[in-house]
């Protein structure tokens, strides 16, 4: 069950990852800048920001499950050390990035709000993370990362809900206004029972 769940979490973490290079092959109307203005479309600030929060929130995606590795840690501590650097600077980039376009979100407040919560909640993770490791805390990082990663797995999640809600809701809008929240709230809550699964339960007489 560990194994299948690990391949699943690397399929999708790839899949999805590389998903992003297909915004800059095809034609504008792609995705969710189908939904965007003519004007915001031809914002040069909107559009770096963008492409940028894309592609390195994908290689974020692409690369971070792997950190979970305790093999990887064990025999190439190295390695470790490196692709987390390269998903630290990636997602802190990006997360501003997406910080910036969240308020240009399709849906208005709702979308707006729920975006700048998870790129937020997504940065303070990983900066802390990042943080806690320097100073060898070693069981707060891993936690701190554990939460990181499943903020930087929205982008997954969203792709699953997106489509489920726009079919039942009949109203891309709408289910959109959800998806911005239930693309990540319900993947920390995942991570803190992952977190805390193998804690000791204290136990009072």
């Amino acid at each position: 069950m560990k194994k299948a769940s690990w391949i699943i979490l690397g399929v999708l973490s790839i899949t999805i990852g590389l998903y992003p290079i297909l915004y800059f092959f095809i034609d504008r109307e792609f995705g969710l800048l189908g939904t965007k203005s003519v004007d915001l479309l031809s914002d040069t600030l909107w559009n770096i920001m963008f492409y940028v929060h894309i592609f390195l929130g994908g290689l974020a995606l692409l690369i971070g499950w792997l950190q979970f590795s305790k093999k990887l840690r064990s025999r190439n501590i190295k390695l470790h050390r490196g692709i987390g650097k390269i998903y630290v600077v990636s997602v802190l980039i990006s997360g501003i990035c997406g910080l910036y376009i969240a308020f240009f979100s399709t849906g208005g407040i709702t979308s707006t709000v729920g975006f700048s919560s998870l790129a937020l909640i997504w940065m303070i993770s990983t900066f802390l993370g990042y943080k806690s490791i320097k100073n060898g805390k070693i069981k707060l990082h891993e936690d701190l990362m554990i939460y990181s990663y499943a903020a930087c797995f929205a982008a997954v999640t969203l792709r699953f809900w997106l489509p489920i809600l726009t079919i039942l809701l009949d109203d891309f809008i709408f289910a959109y206004r959800i998806v911005a929240w239930l693309c990540w709230v319900p993947n920390l809550l995942v991570a803190y029972l992952i977190i805390n699964y193998k804690k000791p339960v204290a136990h009072t007489l």
